[in-house]
């Protein structure tokens, strides 16, 4: 069976999606989609009606954002996530996002076509907080490989 990368992470928000404060990153997200989009190794991302996930419930907390995608490997979600558009994004961080101690981001290995669900990453997150890296949910520092 092959599989591919799962992953999910997730972001407390400093304030409304709507504010002036928020103005870049918004404006920002469907650029950096796009890149995502058209990325060598990229499968899938979730998806709202707006064509991003901003407006996708997480832990049933309105202040918290997700992004979750499927890709060919940890090779393929590495060169996107620290090159171009979402590099310079997410370099601005901190000023739009809370400092969260906890896990907030976790892969996973699904079979080729799966699509996870919110509750899917939900799960997987919880996993990863209470466990620490497993084959169930890890992280790009500590990742293991699809079970055979």
């Amino acid at each position: 069976m092959t599989y591919e990368l799962a992953q999910v992470n997730i972001s407390r928000l400093k304030y409304p999606l709507d504010s002036p404060e928020l103005k870049d990153f918004m404006d920002g997200l469907d650029p950096v989609n796009a890149v995502a989009d058209a990325a060598d190794g990229f499968v899938w991302r979730l998806q709202g009606e707006e064509g991003n996930a901003t407006g996708v419930p997480v832990f049933g907390d309105e202040w918290i954002i997700v992004n979750m995608s499927v890709w060919r490997d940890a090779d393929a979600l590495t060169a996107f996530m620290y090159q171009g558009r979402h590099r310079e994004l997410m370099s601005r961080r901190r000023e739009w996002f809370e400092h969260v101690t906890e896990a907030m981001t976790a892969l996973w290995w699904v079979p080729a076509g799966e699509r996870p669900t919110v509750a899917d990453a939900e799960g997987r997150l919880l996993h990863l907080r209470e466990h620490g890296p497993t084959p169930h949910a890890f992280t790009l520092r500590t990742s293991f490989p699809p079970a055979p």
